[in-house]
């Protein structure tokens, strides 16, 4: 069936899986213009998206990696108690929240891709592996453990990471002719070619092997691996022809997003896959992005946003000031340049509170960065991070009568 051909539903009941994220409060935004309620359940009690007036409630809800069953029966308990119509997985959490489908009301859909894709697109391996396959570049990849992985580590530059993980925790960068320790040598981390050159991501909204949009963009300034203020890029077509190459090959549903190193020839060679929202987002048009996780045909015109520059603001306004403090002073000055000129992705004039109340709003995440030693990408998702160990498939009906903490 052609989905872009089908009646526009009318105004849909929508939980967000998680609201702490600039991408949930956009995500968030748009449905609501759309028409659609719009409610959020996050572990934190505080969080960006709770004073937005684009959510009508906030839950407070178990945080997954403590107990993946109370937290999935808690969101049933929402979607049965709400009315919802339609489950949003905004961010790592996922794979927690994928499973639930099977128990959900007739009335009722999960948005995007099932928990085997999802898991299977989150493991570096797999994915290096399958992208691999369909004769996509990807740079040589080998678990760690074998003996594979120690003969590209002895001739060739490159990188151990995690085969599950997320915002370059636990990436070393490595030499060629460097001997893999023997902490590095486990089943559950990878050997990677490093490969030189322009970095950049990639964001598709893809329906049943279709890519509907897909934008590039890199980033203007970075916390650790993670851009927080990103830039289009509109130069690098191949790596738009990638995307939709692996979109049209797999036959991929929902949001996806792949990181790519472009060597000196401008070949994209895709180092890991990000099966969810990603801050390509922040450049979608809201009514385009409403459209399609409603599954509704695509309003006409660009579906891309101007300006072609966004930002998390007040994190580039820490990462200048670290530059200017720790006396790289031209960087700082670029940061402070880039600052200036892009579109903050909080501050909207009819949804001020978000951004007035940022600090406040994300001092879970604030505190474990200030006092706990850990950079934002962690503290983000630490508590929500999808490890194989933790999860186990619910059975079918499994609805629990505890209600979730509403807040």
């Amino acid at each position: 069936m052609n989905r872009t051909n089908r009646t526009p539903p009318s105004p849909t009941r929508v939980l967000l899986t998680l609201g702490r994220l600039p991408k949930g409060l956009e995500l968030a935004r748009a449905l609501k213009r759309a028409g659609c309620t719009v409610f959020v359940a996050d572990p934190y009690g505080s969080h960006l998206c709770k004073p937005s007036r684009a959510v009508r409630r906030s839950f407070r809800v178990t945080a997954p990696n403590r107990d993946p069953v109370a937290y999935r029966r808690q969101l049933l308990d929402i979607v049965i108690g709400e009315g919802i119509d339609l489950v949003i997985p905004v961010s790592e959490e996922g794979p927690h929240v994928a499973p639930i489908a099977a128990d959900l009301p007739p009335h009722a859909r999960m948005f995007g891709a099932g928990f085997q894709t999802l898991t299977k697109l989150g493991n570096k391996l797999r994915f290096a592996e399958m992208a691999s396959g369909l004769g996509l570049a990807v740079p040589q990849t080998h678990r760690a453990d074998t003996a594979a992985a120690a003969e590209l580590a002895a001739r060739e530059d490159h990188v151990i990471k995690p085969v599950h993980g997320s915002s370059g925790l636990g990436l070393k960068l490595r030499r060629g002719g460097d001997p893999l320790c023997e902490v590095d040598r486990t089943s559950e981390q990878l050997v990677q070619r490093r490969i030189g050159g322009r970095h950049v991501s990639s964001f598709t909204m893809a329906r049943a092997g279709e890519a509907m949009v897909t934008l590039v963009y890199e980033g203007g300034v970075m916390s650790g691996t993670t851009a927080v203020c990103f830039v289009r890029a509109d130069d690098v077509p191949q790596v738009h022809d990638w995307a939709q190459a692996f979109v049209r090959a797999t036959g991929h549903d929902g949001f996806i997003s792949f990181d790519f190193i472009l060597d000196p020839e401008g070949t994209p060679f895709a180092i890991e896959c990000n099966p969810r929202l990603t801050s390509g987002v922040h450049l979608v048009r809201a009514e385009t992005l409403a459209a399609f996780v409603l599954d509704e045909p695509l309003p006409g015109g660009s579906p891309l946003k101007r300006p072609r520059k966004f930002q998390e603001g007040h994190t580039t306004l820490t990462e200048a000031y670290a530059a200017l403090f720790t006396g790289r002073f031209g960087e700082s000055v670029r940061r402070f340049g880039h600052m200036l000129t892009a579109k903050d992705v909080l501050f909207e004039w009819r949804d001020p509170l978000p951004f007035i109340l940022m600090t406040p709003m994300s001092w879970p995440v604030l505190s474990r960065v200030m006092f706990g030693g850990m950079s934002f990408g962690e503290a983000s998702t630490h508590d929500i991070q999808w490890r194989p160990e933790a999860v186990a498939q619910p059975q079918a009906g499994e609805v629990s009568a505890d209600a979730a903490h509403a807040q």
